[in-house]
């Protein structure tokens, strides 16, 4: 017993003498296997190198692992994770030759992460926010005419979300705040569904209040500019005396 009690001790002994001269992993070898993980997209496995590399002195390594993760779950559509990473490289390393694609990105989550139009959009301005400060300072970008379209495509959102209001108080016969959110859209004189719509309840919400000038002057427009829509043609027997 005592013979193989000495045994294990020895075998101890030259495990951790192994141990002790095992060189360890240099940054560049972990983020060689963390890459060649990525690119096959096994991405848990390669999350775990490049967290363990974000986490050491700041370095070019480091900054590389950090945006690699901002990657990662922008890949696998984790958009509050992948914010949350490019805002931690931006801070870090403010001056890094690609910081500009963090910034650009922070705007991209912002908008994926934005709910549909009938709830609140925070987010949505929170992203319009992100590529107007990505357009301060990066106006010579080549992404500069995508953060536009961005700004855009969350601009029009917005106006989802104020047309939904005037619906919604419409729905629920609050006429006055209704005929505020749709005047807030029409005044924009765009040539689209939302303007159409609010065209056609605004002047069926004139026409409840009885207010008929006004009532005359939604259908005037809504009739100049969509004269063959359904809207046009089914309020047009209250006009048409």
């Amino acid at each position: 017993m005592r013979r193989y009690l000495i045994i294990i001790l020895i075998l101890l002994a030259g495990f951790t003498a192994c141990s002790k001269n095992r060189t360890p992993e240099s940054s560049e070898t972990k983020l060689k296997k963390a890459d060649e993980l990525f690119a096959k997209k096994k991405y848990a496995r390669a999350a775990t190198i490049y967290d363990e590399i974000s986490f050491e002195r700041k370095s070019a390594a480091t900054a590389y692992a950090t945006l690699q993760q901002a990657e990662r779950y922008f890949a696998t559509n984790k958009f509050a994770d992948a914010r949350s990473k490019y805002e931690q490289f931006i801070a870090s390393f403010p001056d890094h030759q690609r910081v500009n694609h963090a910034y650009f990105q922070v705007g991209v989550c912002l908008y994926e992460e934005s709910l549909p139009p009938q709830y609140d959009q925070d987010e949505t301005i929170r992203s319009i926010e992100a590529f107007r400060l990505f357009i301060e300072k990066f106006p010579t970008d080549t992404k500069y005419t995508s953060a536009l379209d961005y700004i855009r495509k969350c601009q029009y959102k917005m106006l989802e979300k104020t047309y939904m209001n005037g619906y919604i108080h419409f729905k629920m016969k609050d006429y006055s705040a209704a005929l505020m959110y749709f005047d807030e859209i029409i005044i924009l004189g765009n040539n689209d569904k939302l303007d159409r719509k609010s065209l056609y309840y605004s002047a069926k919400l004139h026409l409840h209040q009885k207010n008929r000038d006004k009532a005359e002057a939604s259908f005037e427009l809504l009739k100049s500019r969509y004269p063959s829509s359904k809207e046009t043609k089914k309020i047009s027997r209250h006009f048409n005396k």
